[in-house]
């Protein structure tokens, strides 16, 4: 029914511009026709009399999770715009891993969507699954936001090297994040978030940067399972700069430590921060490749592993590592704090990576010569996954 309403339209519109175009080149007109697709329009230029006919391109917002935050209409008239570009991206990284998430439970459950506003300016989507068969929690959000940062959250920047004025400033930002935590311990919790940030001095410059990265936490160490992951990571990286993940690799490394611990949380990935070289469109792209190899790093090792067995000290040493990750979250991590100081912070979403459950025991030491020893001893000692034998 809806394909033959489709054509029904799409007849009484070609008969319409059929007649414009008899009579126009009748009276001797020379007309251009631009624009062929499912979401674009037609545009249709009178070069002699400068009278144009224009159809805009159609933003097709059905495939994600809810309505961008930014009006249709304005993501439509700013195309080229950075804001625009990253929006539509994180809509589509998130719309496309939940999907996939989804599709690997087996007992129908979806996430929960939670499309909500902010006062000082924009909003966010907050996606969770909880207690499905595979994934006892999964979260998956976007935020774009904007309007002005305060102090305490400029000092943050300042402390990390941005030459950035003191004071509130105008600022923008839009990032997506995730963290999936499986029922299996067999299969590795991912991490991702990819953002976009800038920010306008009191004289009016903007300055703007990307961050983020991917990393895998394992709770028991399967090395073809790190390697996959890696490897993906280094395809993406490799597209635009061989230099980059190595170079992000340690970068991963060093942020994702847990000091009072003497271990990293995972087994890394990639992580950068403050990306504005070699240009802005070029960074984006950068991150585009990035964010999209998430389902591919990750994706299959969910299918190897979910079916896999696992008994009662295989769930206890996975609530272990899963209260490392609470740790990490709430004592060091940037994101987290960045979040809790900006304005209208919504703390159901900064928190969402939480696990549903994990535990703490009391200077707690895995077996010698066990298969979590094993896992220890490379959270210790990070290793070069792509070229060690």
């Amino acid at each position: 029914m809806a394909a033959r309403t489709v054509f029904k339209k799409w007849k009484k519109f070609h008969g319409i511009l059929y007649n414009h175009l008899t009579r126009s080149h009748s009276k001797g007109m020379t007309l251009t026709f631009l624009g062929t697709g499912v979401a674009t329009g037609i545009v249709l230029y009178n070069v002699s009399s400068s009278k144009v006919i224009a159809a805009q391109t159609m933003l097709n917002v059905s495939n994600f999770m809810a309505q961008p935050i930014t009006s249709v209409d304005k993501l439509q008239e700013n195309p080229d715009d950075m804001k625009t570009k990253m929006e539509l991206l994180i809509l589509k990284i998130q719309a496309d891993f939940c999907k996939q998430l989804e599709s690997l439970e087996d007992d129908n459950s979806h996430f929960k969507v939670d499309r909500w506003a902010r006062a000082e300016g924009g909003g966010g989507i907050t996606c969770v699954l909880q207690n499905g068969t595979v994934f006892e929690k999964a979260g998956v959000n976007i935020s774009v936001v904007s309007g002005l940062l305060p102090p305490g959250a400029i000092q943050q920047m300042r402390a990390r090297g941005k030459q950035i004025d003191e004071g509130s400033l105008p600022f923008f930002a839009a990032g997506v994040s995730a963290v999936i935590h499986p029922r299996n311990p067999m299969v590795p919790t991912i991490h991702f978030n990819y953002r976009y940030f800038e920010i306008e001095n009191k004289d009016g410059s903007i300055q703007w940067w990307f961050g983020g990265g991917t990393d895998l936490t394992p709770y028991y160490l399967n090395e073809e399972d790190v390697k996959h992951f890696h490897s993906t990571l280094k395809e993406a990286c490799d597209k635009h700069n061989l230099s980059y993940y190595a170079k992000f690799k340690k970068w991963c490394d060093d942020y994702f430590y847990i000091n009072h611990r003497g271990e990293c949380r995972g087994v890394g990935g990639i992580f950068f921060d403050d990306l504005d070289i070699p240009s802005q469109n070029e960074a984006f792209l950068f991150v585009k490749s990035c964010a999209e190899a998430v389902i591919p790093s990750y994706i299959p090792l969910v299918k190897l592993h979910k079916n896999d067995g696992y008994g009662y000290a295989e769930r206890q040493w996975q609530l272990l590592r899963r209260g490392r990750y609470v740790e990490f979250n709430l004592i060091y991590d940037r994101g987290t704090k960045f979040g809790l100081y900006t304005p209208g912070a919504r703390y159901e979403s900064i928190l969402m990576s939480l696990p549903l459950n994990a535990k703490w025991e009391y200077m707690h030491e895995p077996n010698p010569n066990s298969e979590e020893a094993k896992l220890v001893e490379v959270l210790k000692n990070p290793k070069d996954w792509l070229n060690s034998t």
